[in-house]
C-alpha cells in the first residue's frame, strides 16, 4: 500500500508539473538568452504552439558573450527532434497578460534538424518585455478607469448629480410621477377627442377640410405646372424669360455705365469736380441760411424784425382798404379833364 501510494503521488506530481508521457523517450536541447524573463522550471515548450516538452532548468551560463547569459534546458520528446530544423528560433512568450510564460520554438526551413543535446538560436526577449510592459500599462489604465467609475458610483449612491438625484431623491420621483400622470391625462383627453389636438385626431369633418385644402393646393400646383396664371407663365413662358433676361442685361449695362461715369448719374457717382461743386453750393446755401437766421438782408429782416413785419402788415391793410374804396366808388379816383389850347 505504501508503494502504491508513492506511485500515485509521483503520478500526481508529474501531472501537476505539466510533464506528460512518463515512458516516452525524451532528449535535452538548449538555448541561450540575455534574460530569463521570469521563466520557471517546468514551463511548457511549444513548437509553433504545440506542446513538445517542458523546461528542465533555467540557470546562469557563466558565458560573458552577449545574449548567452542565461542557459535554458528544454526536455522534449525525442521523436519531435526530426521536426525542429537547426535554424529554428526559441523565444519566451506568455499565454496572456498575467499568465505563465513558456518557450515557443518557431520552426525554421533548414533540411538539417537539431541533434540531442544541440542548441537552438534564440530571439531577443526585448519584444516580450515590451508586451509585458504594454500589458502593465493597460492594467494601470484599467485600474485608474475602475477607480473613476467607483468614484462616480459612490457619488451617485450619495445622491449627487442628476443621476444620483434620480436614484435617491423622493421629490424628484414624485415630480416625475406627477408628470407621467399629467401626460396620461392629456393622452386620455386626446383619445376622447377633446381640445384642438383631439379634434385633429378624431374629427372627420376637420380631416375632410384639411384634405380638401390639400386637394385645392394640388390643383393649383398642377395649373402652375401647365403654365396657367401668372405663376404658371413665370415658370413656363419662354417669352417672359427672355424679357426678364433682357431686363437683367439692360440693368447690367446701366450698372456698367454708372461705374464708367457715363450720364448724369454716372457723373454724380464718378466726377470729383461735380461733387466738389455740389458740396460748395450746399456750403453757400448753408451760409445764406445762417445769415437769414441771424437777420441779415431783407429776407432776414422779414424773419426776425417785428417792426418791418408790422409795417408790411399795415401797408397791406391800407392797400386792401384802397382797393375796396376803388371798387365801391371808382369815379372818386377817376377824373377826366379836357382843356383847349
Amino acid at each position: 500500500m505504501a508503494v502504491f501510494a508513492l506511485v500515485l503521488l509521483a503520478i500526481l506530481i508529474i501531472l501537476l508539473t505539466g510533464t506528460k508521457g512518463m515512458f516516452v523517450p525524451k532528449v535535452r536541447i538548449y538555448t541561450y538568452m540575455d534574460d530569463s524573463a521570469a521563466l520557471a522550471r517546468g514551463a511548457p515548450v511549444r513548437l509553433n504552439g504545440i506542446v513538445i516538452g517542458n523546461v528542465g532548468s533555467v540557470d546562469l551560463s557563466g558565458d560573458p558573450t552577449p545574449r548567452r547569459t542565461v542557459r535554458i534546458e528544454m526536455v522534449v520528446v525525442a521523436s519531435r527532434l526530426a521536426e525542429i530544423p537547426v535554424d529554428s528560433l526559441a523565444s519566451i512568450s506568455a499565454e496572456n497578460v498575467l499568465g505563465t510564460k513558456y518557450i515557443n520554438i518557431k520552426r525554421g526551413s533548414s533540411p538539417k534538424t537539431v541533434a540531442p543535446g544541440g542548441e537552438i538560436p534564440s530571439r531577443d526577449v526585448s519584444e516580450f518585455d515590451e508586451v509585458v510592459q504594454s500589458g502593465y500599462d493597460v492594467m494601470v489604465a484599467a485600474r485608474a478607469l475602475l477607480k473613476r467609475i467607483d468614484g462616480v458610483v459612490n457619488e451617485m449612491e450619495a445622491g449627487k448629480g442628476t443621476i444620483g438625484k434620480l436614484l435617491v431623491d423622493d421629490r424628484l420621483y414624485q415630480n416625475l410621477n406627477a408628470t407621467v400622470s399629467e401626460a396620461q391625462k392629456v393622452t386620455a383627453s386626446l383619445n376622447k377627442g377633446e381640445g384642438t389636438l383631439g379634434r385633429l385626431l378624431h374629427d372627420t369633418a376637420l380631416y375632410e377640410d384639411i384634405r380638401g385644402s390639400v386637394r385645392r393646393l394640388d390643383t393649383l400646383l398642377a395649373g402652375v405646372e401647365r403654365g396657367e396664371g401668372t405663376a404658371g407663365r413665370l415658370i413656363k413662358d419662354p417669352a417672359l424669360y427672355e424679357e426678364a433676361r433682357k431686363a437683367v442685361t439692360e440693368l447690367k449695362r446701366l450698372t456698367e455705365d454708372l461705374n464708367a461715369g457715363k450720364g448724369t448719374a454716372g457723373k454724380l457717382l464718378k466726377d470729383d469736380e461735380l461733387h466738389r461743386r455740389i458740396r460748395d453750393t450746399v456750403a453757400k446755401l448753408e451760409n445764406t441760411l445762417d445769415r437769414v437766421n441771424s437777420g441779415e438782408g431783407t429776407i432776414g429782416q422779414l424773419l426776425v424784425n417785428p417792426s418791418l413785419y408790422h409795417s408790411l402788415n399795415d401797408t397791406s391793410r391800407e392797400i386792401n382798404g384802397l382797393i375796396k374804396d376803388f371798387r365801391a366808388n371808382p369815379k372818386k379816383f377817376l377824373r377826366i379833364k379836357l382843356a383847349l389850347f
